[in-house]
């Protein structure tokens, strides 16, 4: 069975509405760090921040830098599943879905349990 147009047209619309919500979970997990990093430490937003960074195709880079431009990945984030994975180096993601940030569940859990320091990240 050959699909129409208007089916390809409506997953290709159903995609794009995934890595949307996928790129705003991963801005408010941004958010939740940087609540956490002031809340913890007493500090300024100017201190610490994090932000995403384009990883390539697959991912989004969940970077963390520090007032003097220190920089470090803190996660990485699957564009196509939300799925949240501890990082392993700069370009490399560790084995091992944490989180996934389109189940309401495991992305409410993530975001409660986000530290500036990554303690959430590592497999329980």
């Amino acid at each position: 069975m050959q699909s129409t147009f208007d089916q390809f047209v409506a997953e290709q619309d159903a995609r794009n509405t995934i890595q949307l919500n996928v790129r705003k979970y991963c801005l408010m997990l941004c958010d939740a760090l940087l609540h956490n990093f002031k809340h913890r430490n007493n500090h300024s937003s100017s201190d610490y921040k994090f932000y995403i960074e384009e990883g390539g195709r697959k991912y989004h880079k969940i970077v963390m830098e520090t007032g003097s431009g220190s920089k470090s990945v803190h996660a990485f984030v699957d564009k196509k599943t939300g799925e949240v994975y501890k990082s392993a180096s700069w370009d490399k993601p560790a084995k091992g879905v944490r989180y996934n940030l389109l189940s309401i569940e495991s992305r409410e859990e993530c975001l409660a349990r986000a530290d500036w320091a990554g303690g959430y990240l590592y497999l329980r």
